[in-house]
């Protein structure tokens, strides 16, 4: 079946088609073949993300995408480096640049990248977060909590203080946790926030993904693809920010020799008919997930139309024509 839809949104991409936005090499040209690549999977626009890293690497990397004028570069998102410094909520975020929130650190960064940090992710229980969240909001930046062992009550108090999204909730913390509370539990129930999710098997398993749309609502549902520079590539070995990470056959990506997941090599049409399989609901509910609702968010708009096939019956979305 023939469907138009409206230019896919990714507010999370940390890489893709053999290119890494936090490696010291990114060139303007080999960020533009990759913003093509993406383009080819449905995505118009998107956040270049960041993760944890040094001053130094952070900066080098924001300067090369800040001064793109790829109309797909809708901002940058910074996850990290203000994350939790403890295994399991840090992830594959590495442990010597987790850094402490503070005005003149994010500011520094937000000068090297240009002014074009849009979103931020961060553990609001670090010391000095919630000044900081207060501070992001009123700047019209927006705040989502993630890698982060944060209680209900300092959830509460970093949604009071502006924090809007949950960033790819469900992952980010420790295999093991008690059964509740737990902070899974306490960023679904937190109504204010919206939350994102990575739809690849991998991150989460179906009935997960199902079980989080339907208590979050589709509304406040946002498919992210946290791809890496593994995404639309052979299997074999990858990094992010220095990070050394393994694509296997089956499309996880891992930290080598470990089952500890490191970005994701899925892609946004991909994500969709994941989406659509494992929560049964119909691709016009899904869709938005990956486009109107992340470029609302940002308070901004999709970037042209998609023609695609979509086949129902093995919800798989083959992306035809784009129009820009």
């Amino acid at each position: 079946m023939k469907v138009t839809l409206p230019g896919l949104f990714d507010l999370q991409v940390n890489g893709f088609g053999g290119v890494d936005f936090n490696a010291p090499d990114l060139s303007a040209d080999r960020l533009e073949d990759a913003l093509e690549r993406m383009r080819r999977t449905g995505v118009t626009r998107c956040l270049p993300t960041l993760i944890t890293s040094s001053f130094d690497r952070f900066a080098a990397s924001a300067r090369v995408l800040s001064h793109s004028s790829h109309p797909a570069v809708a901002g940058l998102h910074m996850e990290g480096p203000y994350v939790s410094p403890d295994d399991g909520y840090r992830g594959a975020h590495p442990f010597a640049d987790v850094a402490t929130p503070t005005l003149d650190d994010f500011r520094r960064r937000q000068d090297a990248a240009a002014g074009r940090i849009v979103l931020v992710t961060l553990a609001p229980e670090l010391p000095g977060a919630l000044r900081l969240i207060e501070y992001l909001a009123a700047e019209g930046i927006r705040v989502a909590l993630g890698h982060t062992g944060a209680t209900a009550p300092q959830i509460a108090d970093a949604i009071a203080a502006g924090a809007t999204l949950a960033t790819h909730l469900g992952n980010g913390c420790p295999q093991l946790l008690p059964r509740h509370p737990n902070v899974i539990w306490d960023l679904l129930a937190a109504d204010a926030l919206a939350a994102s999710v990575i739809a690849d098997g991998h991150h989460l398993p179906p009935a997960t993904v199902k079980s989080l749309i339907r208590a979050k609502g589709a509304r406040r549902t946002i498919l992210v693809t946290d791809a890496i520079a593994a995404a639309a590539s052979p299997p074999g070995r990858y990094s992010v920010a220095g990070v050394e990470c393994d694509l296997d056959d089956d499309g996880r990506v891992s930290l080598p020799g470990t089952p500890y997941l490191a970005g994701s090599s899925l892609t946004m049409d991909r994500a969709i008919g994941n989406a659509v399989r494992f929560t049964g609901l119909p691709l016009d509910d899904v869709v938005p997930m990956a486009s109107t609702i992340p470029a609302a968010y940002l308070g901004t708009t999709t970037a042209g139309t998609i023609t695609a096939d979509w086949d129902a019956a093995a919800c798989v979305l083959r992306i035809c024509e784009i129009t820009l």
